[in-house]
C-alpha cells in the first residue's frame, strides 16, 4: 500500500491500479485513504450552511431511481421560494441549491427571470442546476448549452451543480435514465461552465446496476477533466436509496463497506487533483458518515434545511443539521470543524 500513496501522491493512479484495491483488504485501503486526507487537507472537516429548494416534483425525464417525481404533485412559485430563501437567511445560510423536476416551460428565460429575482432581494450563493437542466432549458429555449450558460452566468448564477452524472458509462445511463444527457453531453457541458468561470461540483451515484470497472472509470473521467479545467470543487459520492422506485426492484443498493471502499477510493484516484471529498449524510446517516471521514473524505456537505429528494427515496436521516450538531458530529471524531462557503473559502 505504501506504492499506492506515492502514486496518489503523484497523480500516478491507474485504473488497473484501482481495480486492484477494491479486492485489497480494505482496512489496509481506508489507512491509505486517511493518510492520503491528512496530508492533502489536513484535519479540518469542512461543512457549508445551505439550504436545498426544489422547485417541482413534476418532471418529463423519468430516471428509474427517481422516488420524487410526482411525490407529492407541486410547483413552487417565485413568491414562496423567496419565501424559503429568506427563511434560510434568518439562521444564516450562505448557499442556496436550487433545481428540481424538469418541464418544457422551464425555459432560459423562467430561469433567468427567477435567479434574478432571488439575487434583487439576497446577497447569498446560488448553487444552481445541473447539465441535464442546463441541457434541456437550452432545447427548449432554442439556444445551445454555452448560451443558456451565458444567460443563466449573467442573471446571477454562482456555481452550478455535477447532478445528473449518475454513472458516465453510458450502458449504464440506458438502463437508469435513458432520457437524460449522455456522458459526452455531460462532459461537454461540465467543461462549458468550467470555461465561463462558473465552478461545480461533480457527484456519483452508485449502487444500482454498475459495476466497480464502472465507477473507476466514471471517477477516472472526472480527474481527466479536473487535469483540464480546475472547475470542480469536491466530489460527492451518493449512494443509491432504493425505496420508492423503480429501480429498487431491481437493486437493493450499496452495502455499509461499500460506502466507505467508495469514499476511499475516491480519494486515492483523485488524490491531489481534486482535495475535497464530501460525505452526504443525509444519505449515509451521520454514524456511517463520521466513519466515511476516517476512510478519506475531508466535507461533510451542507446543513440541508431541506432534502425532499432523498426523503422521498427512503433516506431516514433527517432533512436539518443545525450548525451546532455538524460542529459536534466533527469534534467526536477528533477532527477540527470549518464552515466554508461554496467554494470552500472559510465563513
Amino acid at each position: 500500500m505504501e506504492d499506492i500513496y506515492t502514486r496518489s501522491l503523484n497523480g500516478e493512479i491507474t485504473k488497473e491500479d484501482a481495480l486492484k484495491l477494491v479486492d485489497s483488504n480494505p482496512f489496509e485501503l481506508f489507512d491509505v485513504a486517511d493518510r492520503l486526507r491528512r496530508e492533502i487537507v489536513g484535519d479540518e472537516v469542512t461543512f457549508v450552511a445551505n439550504k436545498a429548494i426544489d422547485i417541482t416534483d413534476h418532471c418529463m425525464i423519468g430516471c428509474t431511481f427517481c422516488s420524487f417525481r410526482d411525490h407529492i404533485g407541486y410547483e413552487m412559485t417565485t413568491d414562496e421560494i423567496l419565501q424559503s430563501i429568506n427563511e434560510a437567511k434568518e439562521v444564516g445560510a450562505t448557499e442556496i441549491c436550487l433545481f428540481g423536476g424538469i418541464m418544457p416551460h422551464m425555459t432560459v428565460d423562467y430561469y433567468c427571470d427567477l435567479i434574478s429575482a432571488i439575487k434583487s432581494k439576497f446577497d447569498i450563493c446560488l448553487h444552481a442546476l445541473s447539465p441535464v437542466e442546463i441541457y434541456q432549458t437550452a432545447k427548449s429555449s432554442e439556444m445551445t448549452t454555452i448560451e443558456a450558460l451565458k444567460a443563466l452566468k449573467k442573471a446571477g448564477m454562482d456555481t452550478m451543480t455535477g447532478a445528473s452524472a449518475e454513472i458516465l458509462v453510458d450502458s449504464v445511463r440506458e438502463k437508469i435514465c435513458p432520457k437524460k444527457v449522455s456522458t459526452e453531453e455531460w462532459v461537454n457541458i461540465i467543461k462549458e461552465a468550467h470555461s465561463l468561470g462558473i465552478p461545480t461540483t461533480s457527484t456519483i451515484m452508485y449502487g444500482s446496476v454498475e459495476t466497480w470497472e464502472d465507477r473507476i472509470d466514471h471517477m477516472l473521467i472526472l480527474r481527466d477533466i479536473q487535469r483540464e479545467t480546475q472547475g470542480f470543487t469536491e466530489l460527492v459520492p451518493m449512494t443509491f436509496l432504493n425505496q420508492n422506485n423503480e429501480l429498487g426492484q431491481v437493486s437493493e443498493g450499496a452495502s455499509g463497506m461499500e460506502d466507505l471502499k467508495m469514499h476511499a477510493l475516491a480519494r486515492v484516484i483523485l488524490g491531489r487533483d481534486m482535495p475535497n471529498i464530501q460525505v452526504s449524510w443525509v444519505k449515509l446517516g451521520i454514524r456511517t458518515s463520521q466513519i466515511a471521514l476516517c476512510c478519506g473524505a475531508n466535507d461533510l456537505g451542507g446543513t440541508m434545511m431541506e432534502d425532499k429528494i432523498s426523503i422521498a427515496a427512503g433516506a431516514s436521516y433527517g432533512e436539518y443539521m443545525p450548525r451546532e450538531k455538524m460542529v459536534e458530529t466533527v469534534e467526536a471524531i477528533g477532527r477540527i470543524p470549518v464552515e466554508r462557503t461554496t467554494t470552500y473559502e472559510r465563513v
